[in-house]
């Protein structure tokens, strides 16, 4: 029979606790990939390619010209420190309808993700720039559910 110290023992035992926590850790991690299937989609392509983006784009061109219009009319009786002030108003205003277009593409950009991400029953989607591996591609899917609106 071989006889331990309590060293020996302790060792063999904080050895048998990391052997069993990694093969707790590894099970655990396959059970929960094959529970949670990940989807990735191309959310700028999404974005881009929306029928809304155009519009939008369109939207935010006016504006611009919009602004400079006006900027142009109202500068003439404007010294430089008002210039300054009026223009950083108007990118304020810009930066804001800007985002509030974006935001609503985006809004329906989730909204067709979320829909095909249930139908195909994923649990979890991210953007392609951060898969590294193995994800199921449903950009395509998600295109064509927005192009059906």
């Amino acid at each position: 029979m071989i006889k331990l110290n309590s060293k020996q023992f302790m060792n063999m035992l904080l050895a048998a606790f990391v052997l069993f926590s990694i093969i707790t850790i590894s099970d655990t991690s396959t059970a929960c990939a094959a529970a949670s299937p990940i989807g990735i989609v191309n959310y700028q392509l999404l974005v881009e390619q929306h029928p809304d983006s155009q519009k939008a784009q369109a939207e935010m061109n006016n504006a611009v010209e919009q602004a400079k219009a006006n900027f142009d009319t109202k500068a003439v009786t404007m010294n430089d420190q008002e210039k300054q002030s009026y223009y950083e108003q108007l990118q304020r205003g810009l930066q804001i309808k800007q985002q509030n277009l974006l935001e609503a593409i985006q809004n329906k950009v989730d909204d067709a993700v979320k829909s095909v991400a249930k139908s195909k029953g994923l649990t979890i989607v991210i953007d392609r720039g951060s898969s590294f591996y193995g994800e199921q591609d449903i950009t395509d899917d998600v295109m064509k559910k927005i192009a059906a609106k």
